[in-house]
């Protein structure tokens, strides 16, 4: 089933936008249905008490950064296999499926063993004992999870790369399911099993990831069209030399997501010498601008599988056409976003909070979203067509300097040090990003109009 047939529509460009919006919208509903379990473990915890509530929270701000740079490295596999896809090398999407499964279970070992042992990182916040021994409980059954989870990435992605993307948006309902089934059973103590508290979230966590996992394995496995990849024969031990292609090209990747999460992360640490309000109003208009950058996020994903694909088939100018209009469609998309930021900033923070004071704080910073979130939209594209290219490195580097020297450096100039509060340090997230756009926007124009295909599909070998 398709959303829009691109044979009904005549121009290329139109053509493209319908291709790239079916592989994306399903991708989009994933990321959001991915999205909503925080919201779940967040609001069922909160069902139970206060210290039960703060440990998912920080449990989850030590997760996130620490598994994202795996997910950042497995996401060296779509412009491989895209590329392999639309150059029709089925033999080597097979190898390259079979042994991102391998990477994701090595990537997977020092990750838990980072989760098992956060206890001396927790203790160095100044948070009850209770919390922090909550906490560390959620992280150490969470982490039982993450080779599942990884493998469910690294297969993921292969489906997205040759242009498969429902099983994603399907298996996260599935997902969603066990995750409200799993929080009330372990978290209460429903159907004869103890009640663990926010212990019992990271469980659950552990459930979906593991049947996340063994959904898309049995899907990718019984799908018929898949056969011709041969990814489950021949299953041998992990190629090194193989392996270290994907490293290469998903290294920086890892790098690029890391320092994207810790920049918030830091941001929202410098919060906390502001007040108390400050660090509440900024997760309130965090959340909501992190729910738009995640459709964004799904969008940028067909544009790096679109880019790959044309690459594969050594179309420069179809691949040019699907980076430009991928990159159209989110200025667009952001764009409608921002719109919605501007005049509906009272009823999107009433959501979370009645509190007056607060809200007035957080519809604030509303404002500072809604500006950057056209440079959300240029920046994740601009990046996702460059990863279309295989073309990483220098995006790794332009986004320390966009994130951590300009965004990092601004907003505590302005934030703290000239003492503007909030305000100043979303400015600085607002520099960051707006740099980031224009540098991945014009390294993605610089090389596609400047290099031949032969040096793009070199690069990309």
């Amino acid at each position: 089933m398709r959303y829009l047939s691109p044979a009904l529509i005549r121009t290329p460009v139109a053509k493209e936008a319908a291709t790239t919006l079916n592989l994306g919208l399903p991708l989009i509903a994933a990321n959001l249905l991915q999205m909503s379990m925080a919201f779940v473990d967040t609001v069922m915890a909160g069902n139970l008490s206060t210290n039960d509530l703060a440990a998912v929270a920080l449990g989850s701000s030590i997760l996130t950064p620490v598994f994202m740079f795996g997910v950042g490295i497995l996401m060296a596999v779509p412009p491989i296999v895209s590329q392999h896809f639309g150059g029709r090398y089925f033999d080597k999407i097979g190898k390259t499926v079979r042994q991102s499964l391998w990477l994701s279970l090595i990537l997977a070992i020092p990750t838990m063993l980072i989760l098992r042992n956060a206890m001396p990182v927790l203790e160095l916040l100044n948070i009850e004992q209770e919390v922090i021994v909550l906490a560390a409980g959620y992280l150490k059954a969470a982490s039982w999870g993450i080779p599942f989870f990884f493998g469910y990435i690294a297969v993921k992605h292969f489906n997205e790369a040759v242009s498969v993307t429902r099983p994603a948006m399907y298996i996260a309902v599935v997902g969603l399911f066990f995750n409200i089934l799993g929080n009330y059973t372990l978290m209460f103590g429903k159907f004869g099993f103890p009640a663990l508290g926010a212990i019992g979230t990271g469980w659950a966590t552990m459930i979906v990831m593991t049947v996340m996992f063994f959904c898309m394995i049995i899907f990718t496995w019984k799908y018929e069209d898949f056969k011709m990849y041969h990814i489950f024969e021949n299953f041998k031990l992990p190629d090194f030399q193989y392996m270290k292609d994907l490293i290469r090209l998903g290294f920086p990747i890892g790098i690029t997501l890391t320092m994207e999460v810790s920049t918030f992360a830091i941001v929202s640490l410098l919060m906390g010498y502001i007040g108390t309000q400050a660090v509440a109003a900024h997760q309130i208009a965090l959340n909501i601008a992190s729910i738009t950058f995640m459709i964004a996020f799904g969008l940028a994903s067909a544009v790096t599988v679109r880019v790959g694909q044309n690459l594969g088939k050594k179309s420069l100018q179809a691949a040019k056409r699907s980076g430009f209009t991928g990159i159209a469609m989110a200025t667009v998309l952001m764009s409608c976003t921002a719109t919605i930021f501007f005049l509906f900033p009272e009823f999107l923070v009433s959501i979370y909070t009645a509190d007056e004071s607060l809200t007035e704080l957080a519809v604030f910073l509303i404002f500072f979203a809604a500006i950057f979130q056209i440079s959300d939209g240029l920046q994740v594209s601009g990046s996702a067509a460059l990863r279309g290219l295989k073309d990483t490195t220098v995006p790794m580097v332009v986004n320390l300097i966009s994130y951590w020297i300009v965004g990092l450096g601004t907003g505590y100039f302005l934030g703290i040090h000239l003492e503007y509060g909030p305000g100043g340090l979303w400015t600085g997230l607002i520099f960051g990003l707006t740099t980031a756009a224009i540098l991945h926007n014009a390294r993605f124009w610089y090389l596609i109009n400047y290099k031949t295909r032969e040096e793009l599909l070199a690069k990309s070998s």
